[in-house]
This record gives C-alpha cells, structure tokens and sequence, in this order.
C-alpha cells in the first residue's frame, strides 16, 4: 500500500481560492451572500464575456467577446489536456479564465505531454497579434504567456515551460513529461491529496526538481484525480489567483500566494492538505 502522506516543512493550508476543471466537472457557484476573502473572488466569473472559436481542428480558441472593440492587450494561457481527454471536458474552467480577461489556445488533443500543440498555440496568437484583421491584432500580450494542463497536459505545460515564450506554468497533477529544471520560470505544481492516478508525493518530487525559479507545491485536501465535490471549485480559484498574478500583475493574485506565511493566504485554510514553497517563493515579499 503506497501512503500518501508525506512529510512537509510547511504543513498548511492554502486560500480558499481553488482550481482546475478537470473531467466533466462543473464549476459550483457560490451561495448568494457570502462573504467573499480575497483569495475566492477568484472562484467567481471575471468581468468579460466569452467567446469560443475553433481554430481549424488544431484548437479551441476561448478569449473576451469584446476583443476586437476594446483596446486593450491580454495575456495568453495555452491548455493541454489529460490522456485520452477532449477540451469540452475542461469547458468551465477555460470560459473561467477567459472571464479573467485570458486568451486561451486549448490544443485538440489528447495527447499533448510533449507540448508542441500547447505551443503551437501561442505561436498562432502571437502571429495573430500582427496580421491585419485579425479579430487579436494589436491585443496579445505576447510577452505575458503561460502553460497549463492537466495530467498528461500537466507534463506538457512543464515541456513547453522550458520555451522562452512561456512566462509562467501550472502543471496539474502532472505526468513524467517534461523537464522541471528546464523551466523559465515559475511554476505552482497541484496534487490531489488521494490521487492514485497521479500520487501527490510524485507531484512533489517534480516539485522539489524546481531551484531556479518561484515555485509552489499544493496538495488539495480529500481530492482524487477528478476533483470531487468543492475541491473543483477550490482549484479553479487557485489556478486563477496564480496566472492572474504572474500574467496579469494582478495583486490579489499575490497575496494569495506571497508574503510572510502568517499574512499569505495559501497558508491558511484547511481546504488545503498541505502547501510547500520553495526558497525563491518565499523571497517574494
């Protein structure tokens, strides 16, 4: 019998902000009146309305309806998905992303571990941003892209970490794909607390791989690989918080994740099994 406890320095919690859609989920909608901490705003729908277009048979396309009349520039997610997955099982939480105010070129594929389609993806954007007419010209933030995914995606978003378009990853529940000391930048690695598809001590040995850069190893508490019940919900908010930060410069987004631990909302709620940062995130005042 494999355990999945695992010793930890930083035995805590995180924000009760959470995370990623993964198979067939449905995104759960807060109760009317609740109080809302910083850290679950990002549970709820941002601002924008969604588009969804398909691009070719290559990706699906997920970006603020209002692109072509607004000006303004948004930074780009690039999705992969689980092993065998489609990206319609993961619809919720990319509308979710793209109501942040992200574009996202989720690959159409179930087979995206060596990260190509993933960025592929941000390629097309990027030229996009340039051609004339184009519903994107002149509004990708081509300096502010990152890689997410689940699964097998998760190992992708973590191959694809190691291009130096991408700014910022979020491997979920990774696989083996991937070079974590070839990634450019920071990473948050998110385990399920009784994943046995992927255990949670596998995510954080990739985790611990991880010294040149910020980079944080959440365990959520009482999740398997599908992300039962409201770990959904936590996990949409959290992976939210982390691109919205990094990509977005959002302060919300840091307070989530930086600070002294005492102030740091990822250190606070039990929602969370168990929170680790590495020497480079802790620094982040």
């Amino acid at each position: 019998m494999i355990s999945l406890e695992v010793p930890s320095m930083n035995r805590r919690s995180i924000l009760r902000t959470a995370g990623i859609a993964a198979l067939a989920v449905a995104l759960v909608a807060p109760q009317a009146g609740a109080v809302q901490e910083v850290g679950r705003v990002f549970e709820q729908a941002g601002p924008y309305q969604v588009a969804v277009v398909q691009r070719g048979s290559t990706h699906t396309l997920f970006y603020p309806a209002d692109m072509a009349t607004a000006a303004r520039k948004h930074p780009v997610v690039v999705w992969g998905n689980g092993t065998g997955a489609t990206v319609q099982q993961y619809d919720v939480f990319l509308r979710h992303l793209a109501t942040w105010g992200f574009v996202v070129a989720a690959a159409n594929t179930g087979q995206a571990g060596s990260g190509a389609e993933m960025l592929d993806g941000a390629r097309f954007l990027v030229a996009e941003n340039s051609r004339a007419g184009s519903v994107f010209q002149g509004r990708i933030d081509t300096a502010n892209i990152g890689a997410a995914g689940h699964s097998q995606g998760g190992g992708g978003a973590i191959a694809a970490g190691a291009d130096p378009m991408v700014k910022a990853t979020l491997p979920v529940m990774p696989g083996p794909q991937g070079s974590v000391p070839a990634l450019r930048g920071p990473s948050l690695f998110i385990a399920g607390q009784f994943d046995y598809v992927v255990p949670s001590f596998y995510v954080r040995g990739r985790y611990a791989w991880a010294k040149e850069h910020p980079a944080v190893f959440a365990e959520l508490k009482g999740s398997d690989h599908f992300f039962p019940g409201e770990t959904r919900a936590r996990m949409v908010g959290v992976g939210t918080a982390w691109l919205r930060y990094w990509l977005a410069g959002d302060a919300a987004g840091k307070r989530v994740f930086f600070g002294p631990e005492a102030g740091a909302e990822l250190f606070q709620d039990p929602a969370w099994s168990d929170v680790e940062r590495n020497a480079k995130a802790a620094a982040i005042a």
